[in-house]
């Protein structure tokens, strides 16, 4: 039986309507949504299934609803499949650690919901942004950040390593708009991304630190599978190892290039998403190019309705 490494998707993957044929089929999938509005003290069900675009894109909001589609989703699939592995990207991650049950469904509500209340409020004067730069390698990247930095004298760096192709910056808005133009002059693009933050940076430290707090008195379990983190791209076998990562992961760059490699390294060749759209499993062929042959072609599903989750099979 072909064992999948599990992938969840963050911010960005969130649609109206996500998530409610399931919970309209499951009562506990049904609680599991109404838990998190208890919790982050917001109506998640009106604003995601009523579809008010601007309540949706609200980090605040995005963050606990997101987890409850992936979680939601991974608990209808648990008894169809045995995981290989784990990531979730940024947002994603605390989904993983959820479904290797490193840490607790009510824990990643809790600490999502806060994750999203600090980011939120991280920057108030809305001087950071984001951006993804494309078609342009690494090294080229790195170089439009120093310089794009050092014009504007403004703060800029590195957030996601998404493909070879497909890298996100982030930062003050000036060298953000600036790394958009020196990207283009690359014969690049840049494309600015709607987001309330510079995350995945230094910016967001003190938000950092008033996450660390609990992520400390959470409880952190033994994987049942290994959980391959964002901030070195590598899996992790112990919940103390995960917890590292975490503490680190808000102000570090999120390395999925080097995440899916490793999979592939460890022996990964499929890969399921289960997320609301097909995000994760899109990256999955061109972080391989490098390193996967015709014959093991890597093999990648998405799963993200009820409808999916009745017609999947091995």
């Amino acid at each position: 039986m072909p064992q999948p490494v599990l992938l969840f998707p963050g911010q960005g993957s969130q649609k109206s309507g996500m998530g409610r044929d399931i919970a309209e089929f499951s009562s506990e999938a049904m609680d599991f949504w109404k838990q998190a509005e208890r919790i982050s003290r917001l109506p998640l069900r009106e604003i995601y299934w009523e579809g008010d675009e601007q309540a949706m894109s609200d980090t605040r909001a995005l963050q606990p609803a997101l987890t409850v589609v992936n979680l939601n989703l991974w608990r209808e699939m648990a008894g169809k499949t045995a995981p290989r592995g784990a990531a979730g990207h940024s947002l994603g991650e605390f989904s993983a650690l959820a479904a290797a049950g490193v840490l607790s469904p009510t824990d990643v509500l809790e600490l999502t919901a806060l994750r999203g209340r600090l980011m939120a409020e991280a920057d108030p004067d809305g001087r950071g942004g984001m951006a993804a730069l494309l078609k342009l390698d690494a090294a080229a990247v790195t170089e439009v950040v120093g310089e794009a930095a050092g014009e504007t004298h403004e703060l800029l760096f590195i957030a996601n390593y998404n493909t070879p192709a497909q890298t996100v910056v982030s930062g003050h808005r000036a060298a953000v708009a600036l790394a958009c133009q020196k990207a283009k002059d690359r014969n690049g693009r840049g494309v600015e991304l709607k987001v309330s933050g510079a995350f995945h940076s230094p910016m967001m430290r003190e938000a950092a630190g008033e996450l660390a707090v609990r992520l400390r008195e959470a409880v952190w379990r033994h994987p049942r599978f290994p959980v391959y983190c964002n901030m070195r791209g590598a899996a992790v076998h112990d919940g103390e190892s995960a917890k590292e990562s975490l503490l680190e992961q808000m102000i570090s760059p999120v390395r999925w290039v080097e995440t899916v490699r490793n999979q592939y390294n460890d022996g990964a060749r499929f890969w399921l998403e289960l997320g609301t759209k097909a995000l994760l499993g899109k990256m999955v062929k061109p972080c391989l190019a490098s390193c996967a042959d015709d014959v093991d072609a890597p093999r990648v599903d998405l799963v993200s309705d009820f409808a999916g989750v009745t017609s999947f099979s091995l």
